[in-house]
């Protein structure tokens, strides 16, 4: 994540998902900014809008980036789930039962 975004949102790290504008940091594409297309969770590979080899029949084929080797710049905070769990990594995993104590 990058350090206006953790500044923003008052943490250092959430996984990347689909919507997300990303900057890659390592490989052939490094530099490269794009957004997020398609998300591998259990290969732990993304794919990323600009992104692509040409195949030799000449088809634009995505190159699969690791989702360690980039860094978020732009968050897709359409969703409700994704916003409460901005919410409960900003407050430190504390739950308001605990501070009603």
């Amino acid at each position: 994540m990058s350090s206006e975004l953790a500044e923003k949102y008052g943490i250092n790290r959430l996984p990347v998902r689909k919507g997300d504008t990303v900057m890659i940091l390592r490989g052939d594409f490094r530099g490269s900014e794009g957004k997020v297309t398609e998300v591998f969770p259990k290969k732990g590979r993304i794919y990323i809008e600009n992104v692509t080899i040409k195949k030799v029949d000449g088809t634009p084929k995505y190159v699969p980036i690791h989702a360690s080797k980039v860094n978020i710049t732009k968050l897709d905070v359409t969703d409700d789930w994704r916003t409460k769990v901005i919410e409960r990594k900003k407050s430190g995993g504390r739950r308001e039962v605990e501070n009603a104590r």
